[in-house]
């Protein structure tokens, strides 16, 4: 979110490309991890999906939360803007609120391509 808001739409100069910022934040990292059925949208690969309102993305005041094991503490600092994100075709986030749904699972070492 910070680096959709403060690079990618706020600077006055040096901005960067919305495109770019995309592709950092999704693709790239999944490459580097070696999940190469992720990043991006194609056939046959996961494609998990943000649907973002840009103009009005923004990072929320961070906050202490409470809900760890046996009470622990941990830093929260929630959004606005994400009008929906998808996991494995399942809405988990609409209107910045999350819905409960739970698809992902655990992935572990490199994921091969698939065979397109």
């Amino acid at each position: 979110t910070f680096m959709l808001t403060h690079w990618c739409r706020d600077r006055a100069a040096g901005r960067l490309g919305l495109a770019q910022t995309v592709r950092a934040l999704s693709a790239r990292p999944a490459e580097v991890a070696g999940l190469n059925d992720r990043g991006r949208i194609a056939p046959g690969l996961k494609a998990d999906i943000n649907l973002i309102d840009h103009a009005r993305l923004r990072l929320l005041r961070p906050h202490i939360a409470f809900d760890l094991p046996n009470g622990e503490r941990r830093l929260d600092q929630s959004t606005q803007g994400f009008v929906a994100t998808y996991v494995a075709g399942q809405a988990i986030v609409q209107n910045d609120r999350p819905t409960g749904a739970l698809p992902g699972r655990l992935v572990r070492g490199a994921q091969p391509a698939p065979a397109c």
